[in-house]
């Protein structure tokens, strides 16, 4: 909510604004934090002390941001529920997903219920399939952290606590099989890093190409990858 005072009325959606919406943030946040110390309070687009990230919504930052951030975003075309609303794929909300975190943010992804209480049938099959992804490749997102370069063309960067990076290819809107080679430039293997397609047991094989990994796919791995959308080449070590 907005305080009287820090309404600016060179901006547009400010100036219709009617009155003081003052709640208090500082009598809010001290009565959370007594029950949950170290909560983190966001008094949208009111910047200062209680606005401990930001929220672009509905976009993604090109770059990463140098403050705690999240995007918000719907799944469908509208915040709360539209019968008939045009939903956005699985496949593209996974890629989104992934961008965020590479880029060091948080994916906040809006589902309006009915008036019933529940979702419409889209939005289940969307879940669904965005968690079959998660099942596969979930420890290249939680507790994840960004590294340079973030991400090159169609490729990810995300790195784990152990400092092991996972490099994660986003496919193509068409591209349902992995290439013979993938290539991945940003990142330098250590000689003796192990590289694996997360979903799967057995290492791959890999070498530098002018300055890049050329990684090796088995025909099997081809043809039947462990996951859809996008795939992650998890590297152990790195210089």
């Amino acid at each position: 909510m907005r305080p009287k005072q820090s309404i600016d009325p060179n901006i547009d959606w400010q100036k219709t604004i009617p009155y003081d919406q003052d709640i208090d943030m500082a009598k809010i946040a001290a009565m959370g934090r007594r029950h949950q110390p170290g909560l983190i309070v966001v008094d949208r687009s009111v910047t200062g002390e209680f606005e401990n990230y930001r929220t672009p919504e509905q976009q993604i930052p090109e770059v990463p941001l140098n403050y705690p951030w999240e995007t918000c975003m719907t799944m469908a075309t509208s915040w709360s529920y539209v019968p008939g609303d045009i939903y956005k794929p699985a496949g593209t909300i996974i890629h989104y997903l992934v961008d965020i975190v590479a880029k060091g943010g948080n994916y906040l992804l809006n589902v309006g219920p009915s008036p019933l209480g529940d979702y419409d049938t889209v939005a289940y099959s969307r879940m669904k399939e965005i968690g079959a992804w998660m099942k596969v490749n979930g420890e290249a997102i939680y507790g994840s952290r960004p590294i340079a370069p973030y991400k090159e063309k169609n490729i990810c960067f995300t790195q784990n606590k152990d400092k092991s990076v996972n490099a994660i290819y986003l496919a193509g809107k068409t591209e349902t099989s992995l290439p013979p080679v993938i290539m991945i430039s940003g990142i330098k293997p250590s000689k003796k890093a192990i590289i694996q397609l997360l979903g799967t047991k057995n290492s791959l094989k890999w070498k530098m190409e002018n300055g890049e990994i050329a990684i090796n796919i088995p025909a099997s791995l081809q043809k039947a990858p462990p996951c859809n959308y996008a795939w992650t080449f998890k590297i152990n070590q790195v210089e």
